[in-house]
């Protein structure tokens, strides 16, 4: 075979098809995720630029990596009185909004994904992510307390879910679509690529598990929506630095201190959270009003720490709260300013997103991770000043560990961080807390949509049981009990009554030599009975029809099981593969089930319900 020959027929052996699908698809699912990305953060800052800043006379610092569409905008008086009232209007069109087109928009979205994806076949309703970011951008830029990753994962998921079913795509590729976008709306808006592809395999699951087939999808429409997203805004991290290192194995030490610390604080972030949600739920108001009143005590707490001493920086606890996290990262913010956002923070967000706002939960936790770990990092160098000599370094590193106890996910937390930061010298630190605080945080769901692992989702609950069928064939589980079969010339009435008698539901017809010539079910003398009635002359021969399909002792259980499906037989015949007319056996769905519990209860089969 010449070269030119060879190279050809590699390249046939090559699935482009396939490749090229998932290339296309994953493309478009991007482009439309970071073209989503501009147009929600345009609206926000276009909501926060009336709301906070010609309104109430606040202008929230941002990252230093985040270009700012509108400058100037302060009005240079700060309103005080208006800090509680303008959460609250913006809580209140928000609410009027959800509740009004459609009320599984409220909260943080990224649940909401996940509970698609494990739950409903990847269906999200096309109008959900055109009100989740209508809604969002006016509860955060009105002053509620959130972040950005729940309203642009749920564009990206929602246009993945269109897309598949407009193509009518299976639903696992439907799932695989929603992932991917999600994926690439989180990588996008974060600027991290690699992150966002990662976060949306890991965040479905609360056990170290990665949803292996979304990754690669979710990473090409990760890097494209990244680079939609980056051409108005600009390339780069979100958050400028200092040179941070990692220079000393003691300073593992104080990093145990803030995994502890993190992976607490994320235990209480998440009670407080869905204990004022489940007190919001049961308050019997019109639904509008709860995230008004939830807007209103938001501000009213930005308000007391403003004038409790906290000042201008205090006021983070509001909106997105970036600035803090820029300033801390810099070392511009004392220990009393950063404990007091943490708690303003953890509280501020509880009562806007708990009380049916619309926003993500990301954000927030780092601004409470980030200014914890810039308290620790401090209170370490005063205990430790050889060691710690960069307490600024903590910031980074608390974010990530805040965010992996709360939500399951230590890896692309900790990639997340690295790329928002744009500082890899931190790695080892980084991952360190992170495994720490999610070790001790596992049990703590702040994605309650979460499932444990693949075998407890239903989005996967047939491929697992076919997997374990696959391995067991029907000669290992066919039951001993005698077949009952049915002579040609037998009559209707002998042959109601062997149906009456036995517990079978198909009866193979033979004849006098016992080979079968057709099979009877119970369906077959109903469907006579109904056409021409019980008094003709009819014997089993006419009743009788050609087996659908048999089975051989050497054929899988997951064959045997896709038969009867295919066929909607509940019992099929299994027949001497030297001879296909000699039956040896039946088996039915019952028997395969049977089997799979077995093996289950044994431990050699994953855990999951059987539909």
């Amino acid at each position: 075979m010449t070269p030119v020959r060879r190279i050809a027929s590699e390249i046939g052996k090559l699935e482009l098809r396939a490749v090229g699908r998932v290339l296309l698809l994953s493309t478009v699912v991007g482009l439309v995720a970071g073209a989503g990305a501009i147009f929600f953060q345009v609206l926000c800052q276009t909501a926060s630029h009336q709301f906070l800043g010609q309104w109430m006379g606040y202008r929230p610092p941002g990252p230093a990596g985040e270009a700012e569409l509108f400058h100037g905008t302060g009005t240079g008086t700060l309103h005080l009185w208006l800090i509680p009232l303008i959460p609250a209007v913006g809580g209140l069109l928000a609410g009027l909004l959800v509740s009004r087109f459609a009320p599984e928009a409220g909260g943080h979205g990224t649940d909401e994904a996940i509970a698609s994806f494990h739950r409903r076949k990847g269906v999200i309703r096309g109008r959900v992510p055109i009100v989740k970011t209508i809604a969002s951008a006016i509860t955060l830029g009105s002053g509620g307390s959130g972040g950005r990753e729940g309203p642009i994962a749920q564009i990206g998921a929602g246009f993945g879910s269109f897309l598949a079913t407009r193509l009518r795509l299976s639903d696992r590729e439907r799932r695989i679509l929603l992932a991917a976008g999600m994926g690439a709306g989180v990588g996008s808006i974060f600027r991290a690529p690699l992150a966002g592809a990662l976060f949306a395999a890991e965040v479905l699951y609360s056990d170290p598990e990665f949803e292996s087939e979304a990754i690669i999808p979710a990473a090409i429409s990760s890097i494209v929506a990244y680079c939609v997203f980056s051409i108005p805004f600009g390339f780069g991290s979100l958050f400028n630095t200092p040179r941070f290192t990692f220079h000393s194995a003691f300073e593992l030490v104080p990093y145990t201190v803030l995994a502890l610390v993190v992976a607490l604080a994320a235990g209480l972030f998440v009670k407080v959270f869905y204990g004022l949600h489940a007190a919001f739920l049961r308050w019997s108001v019109p639904a509008p009003v709860k995230p008004m009143v939830g807007g209103l005590v938001t501000g009213l707490l930005a308000l007391g720490l403003y004038l409790s001493g906290g000042g201008y920086r205090a006021l983070d606890v509001l909106s997105f709260g970036y600035g803090s996290i820029q300033e801390a990262m810099l070392g511009n913010m004392s220990v009393t300013v950063l404990l007091l956002v943490a708690a303003g923070k953890l509280l501020t967000t509880s009562f806007s997103i708990g009380s049916g706002g619309s926003g993500g939960v990301f954000g927030p936790s780092m601004v409470i991770g980030g200014t914890l770990g810039g308290a620790v990092g401090i209170a370490a160098q005063h205990f430790m000043p050889t060691v710690v000599t960069q307490p600024a370094a903590f910031v980074p590193v608390g974010m990530a560990g805040f965010f992996a106890a709360a939500a399951n996910t230590p890896i692309s937390t900790l990639i997340m961080v690295s790329e928002m930061t744009g500082n890899y010298q931190l790695l080892l630190p980084a991952l360190w807390v992170c495994a720490i605080s999610y070790l001790v945080g596992r049990r703590w769901l702040l994605y309650r949509s979460q499932v444990a692992s693949p075998p407890e989702s239903p989005a996967h609950r047939g491929t697992i049981f076919s997997s374990v069928l696959r391995g067991l064939r029907v000669r290992d589980v066919a039951p001993e009990r005698p077949v009952h079969t049915l002579q040609r010339s037998m009559p209707l009435q002998e042959v109601l009554q062997a149906f009456m008698r036995s517990s079978q539901h198909c009866f193979p017809v033979v004849d006098r030599g016992g080979r079968m010539t057709g099979t009877i079910t119970l369906e077959d003398v109903r469907a006579h009975l109904d056409e021409y009635g019980e008094p003709m002359p009819v014997i089993a021969d006419d009743i009788a029809s050609e087996p659908p399909g048999v089975l051989h002792p050497e054929d899988g259980l997951d064959v045997a099981m896709q038969r009867m499906v295919d066929l909607d037989l509940d019992e099929l015949p299994i027949t001497d593969p030297a001879d296909g007319r000699r039956v040896v056996g039946l088996l039915s769905r019952r028997d395969i089930v049977a089997a799979y519990n077995r093996h289950r209860a044994e431990g050699t089969a994953p855990k999951g319900e059987l539909a």
